[in-house]
């Protein structure tokens, strides 16, 4: 079997377990998010996203939380915005 296919087959496994984990190391948290380690590093070290270092060295990240953090801050898409404009419209109208 070709290497490289090994090793694709190999990184779909790991994903996968990963996403069934629930405290995610820091290797797996740079994975899941797409964020950069020396990114992740600066983050962590200002207190920016939530994290725990149990033992004062390695880092830990609670996936509920990581995905509470990434969802921050969200837009609403236009028809979002239209209909509660629509909504508003209804709700106060003069009679």
């Amino acid at each position: 079997m070709d290497t490289i296919l090994i090793f694709d087959r190999l990184d779909r496994l790991e994903k996968l377990l990963t996403a069934h984990k629930e405290v995610l190391t820091f290797e797996e948290t740079c994975d899941y998010t797409g964020i950069s380690r020396s990114y992740l590093y600066k983050l962590t070290s200002s207190g920016t996203i939530p994290h725990s270092k149990p033992n004062g060295k390695m880092i830990f990240f609670e996936k509920r939380k990581l995905n509470n953090w990434l969802l921050q801050n969200s837009r609403k898409s236009k028809a979002e915005i239209e209909n509660e404009a629509l909504r508003h419209t209804f709700k106060n109208r003069r009679p």
